[in-house]
């Protein structure tokens, strides 16, 4: 296992990790058979973001004994509430939940600690000064966190974060179709038969980030690194073409700032999957030359999150609804976090009004009107 320095934390953290929320739908021993492969590679880091009572104590009775061996990352604002989570910023609330997640997890700290979900920029100015945010210093100071980090799907409220001065690190969604524009801005050359060599279609935003980050020194953990599965399969992919984990791997490892992915394991042997990366051969993971080769008609008709078809007189973020709409739909219930994510965007698809400007913009003739239709309804 190979290790990377997560930003100015100066923790050594393997470049492949632990992403729990998988681990909900299953059993002790089952979470346990995980947890035990991945101590086995050399996997010494891991998100608890999850509220749910059973797995916070699963995932602590699997560690317990080798407390000393993880680097957690511990989620504050992540509640369970009515048997359901909740996000939220109340703070009594807010304690309660931190305070189970050490009991569960069987520990008196926190490595890293989570400012939970932050994907607008008006939630992170108000929070600033508040007594959430107070209770997050006083949790550092005192040593019960011994890093503060956040969690982000937004590139913008990210390189806030970066900028802050005190947010060491960031929990941020990286993976080819999150981060992908077609080659050229051209409308004309779109369709190029390929993309780049260097990939520079990087949403800039999110190419700023990544630069952002490396030079002020701010670690990135990575999660959706495969999509949900997407990827996988050339069917559901934006590509039209399959990728493999180690090919999703290294592309969320070549991005600047990186330190490690958190992957979701179902079973141990998606633990050996990921780590083959380690001794995967450049070919192997070789994602340029699998994308490059992609079909121009897969991208007809299905959302790569480019942006393009903005300004939307609602002011929905188009791009992002699609990303949970998508996310959503690769599982057979629609997982919680999504459904909140989706639910804390200023505007979602509920407000969509079907003047269909943004599908005049498209470049991928993709029907955004009935998708937002279709998201609207399975979301909420």
């Amino acid at each position: 296992m190979n290790y990377r320095r997560l930003g100015k934390t100066g923790l050594m953290v393997s470049e492949i990790g632990l992403g729990g929320e998988w681990l909900e739908r299953h059993t002790t021993e089952e979470c346990k058979a995980v947890i035990d492969r991945c101590a086995s590679y050399g996997i010494n880091i891991l998100d608890c973001w999850m509220s749910e009572p059973n797995v916070r104590s699963n995932i602590g009775k699997a560690i317990a004994g080798s407390r000393d061996k993880w680097y957690i990352q511990g989620h504050i604002g992540s509640t369970w509430q009515n048997g359901q989570y909740v996000r939220t910023r109340e703070l009594p609330v807010v304690k309660e939940a931190f305070e189970d997640l050490l009991t569960r997890l069987q520990t008196d700290y926190i490595d890293l600690g989570m400012i939970h979900f932050i994907d607008q920029e008006a939630e992170w100015h108000a929070l600033q000064h508040s007594p959430y945010m107070d209770y997050v210093n006083e949790l550092k100071q005192n040593g019960t966190i011994r890093h503060i980090g956040m969690s982000t799907h937004n590139p913008k409220v990210a390189q806030l974060a970066a900028q802050s001065g005190f947010i060491e690190m960031i929990l941020f969604s990286v993976n080819p179709a999150f981060d992908m524009l077609p080659a050229s801005e051209d409308i004309n050359t779109l369709f190029a038969d390929e993309y780049a060599e260097d990939l520079g279609g990087i949403n800039p935003d999110r190419a700023n980030l990544y630069r952002l980050c490396e030079r002020e020194d701010v670690g990135i953990t990575v999660m959706k690194g495969y999509a949900g599965g997407r990827l996988f399969d050339a069917a559901r992919s934006p590509f039209g073409t399959a990728l493999t984990p180690v090919q999703c791997l290294h592309y969320c490892l070549t991005r600047p700032a990186v330190a490690s992915v958190m992957v979701g394991y179902d079973t141990p042997e998606h633990v050996d999957a990921a780590v083959a990366y380690e001794t995967a051969t450049d070919a192997e993971k070789d994602y340029a030359t699998a994308l490059a080769g992609a079909p121009k008609r897969a991208y007809y008709g299905q959302c790569t999150y480019c942006g393009h078809c903005k300004p939307c007189p609602q002011n929905i973020d188009i791009a992002m609804v699609n990303q949970y709409y998508d996310l959503a739909t690769m599982q057979s219930e629609v997982p919680a976090s999504v459904r909140d994510h989706y639910q804390a965007l200023g505007a979602t698809a509920a407000d969509c009004i079907g003047c269909k400007l943004c599908e005049s913009r498209c470049p991928f003739g993709v029907a955004i009107a009935d998708r937002m239709k279709a998201a609207a309804a399975l979301l909420g």
